[in-house]
């Protein structure tokens, strides 16, 4: 158990930037990003013993990541509540510049894809190829082009 345990610290350490980054981009909110970053360890603990190799490690964390935070905003979608207003973001900043403001943008607009076309981006805004997006989405990489291509348009679209 105790190597089981090593081997999970491990790959974690290694890719918590990319299981932290696929949770901030299905959440904006800081107390619901660490809920799925949790949720996300709870399920590659569980899986792990399982875990065969057949594929990357990062594409398999990848997976298991998507899979939960799509998971748990449909379930929050079926939830109805309500949310704590405050006259403050404790996120904002006083001074943004252009580029961070550019990229906020560039998140609401990303946020308002649907799942899926919301975890093929941020996919391949982690630079993976169409191959490994496709075989961690599930589509081939032809379908993964096709798709970005459409997703652009939408993105330039939006206002």
């Amino acid at each position: 158990m105790k190597e089981l345990e090593r081997e999970f610290e491990e790959m974690v350490r290694k890719n918590r930037g990319t299981i932290y980054t696929v949770c901030y981009m299905f959440s904006n909110d800081q107390d619901e990003v660490a809920d799925l970053f949790q949720e996300v360890l709870i399920n590659l603990w569980k899986s792990l013993p399982s875990f065969e190799g057949r594929s990357d490690v990062r594409s398999w964390i990848y997976r298991i990541s998507l899979n939960v935070c799509i998971s748990l905003d449909h379930k929050k979608r079926r939830c109805k509540t309500v949310p704590l207003t405050m006259n403050i973001n404790p996120y904002e900043e006083t001074e943004t510049n252009q580029n961070s403001r550019q990229m906020d943008m560039l998140r609401q607009r990303i946020a308002r894809l649907g799942m899926f076309d919301r975890a093929i981006v941020l996919l391949w805004l982690e630079n993976m190829s169409y191959d490994e997006i496709g075989a961690i989405v599930g589509i081939s990489a032809k379908n993964v082009s096709v798709r970005l291509v459409r997703i652009r348009e939408q993105l330039k679209n939006m206002k």
